[in-house]
């Protein structure tokens, strides 16, 4: 089930923060900076994971340590050189991306994953047309979902059915 919520996606207590990146993405922008600037541990990884597979969009990458698992779902185009910006995101990549996280959450049995309102900020797309995606790949997953709508700095969001940090 999709509960779309309020609050700082980092406080989640789902089991898993799923997000949209580029291949080869600098992780210096939006969640993925924040996401980085947590755990640094995990772009190194990336950028490994990267250097040596063929990232493309449409793929998913998934890192767990120190007690979190990010997803991270290649949503947007790669940069074209050294020192360029990541693409914008595209409907076809974030839904071959949902795809994947979809069959990735139930690989893993996930019971919650924990998102933002995917590729809609640094990806540029319009949440009109990436929450029907959402809504098909994930509404009918045996894990709750929470979606990030609206950003809420340091407040840990109502997130049904998980018991509250105390």
């Amino acid at each position: 089930m999709i509960h779309s919520v309020s609050g700082d996606i980092l406080l989640t207590r789902a089991e898993a923060i799923a997000h949209g990146i580029a291949p080869n993405d600098p992780f210096d922008r939006g969640l993925a900076r924040a996401l980085r600037e947590r755990w640094p541990a995990m772009h190194k990884d990336y950028r490994h994971w990267a250097n040596t597979h063929r990232a493309k969009p449409g793929d998913l990458w998934a890192w767990g340590g120190h007690g979190v698992r990010i997803v991270n779902l290649l949503t947007q185009e790669g940069d074209l050189g050294h020192g360029s910006r990541p693409g914008r995101a595209t409907v076809e990549h974030v839904n071959h991306a949902l795809r994947a996280l979809r069959q990735h959450a139930e690989k893993e049995g996930y019971a919650s994953i924990a998102l933002p309102r995917l590729a809609t900020g640094v990806g540029g797309l319009d949440w009109a047309d990436v929450k029907p995606l959402v809504e098909h790949h994930l509404g009918d997953l045996a894990a709750a979902v929470y979606v990030y709508e609206t950003y809420v700095p340091d407040q840990q969001a109502d997130e049904p059915g998980l018991v509250a940090a105390s």
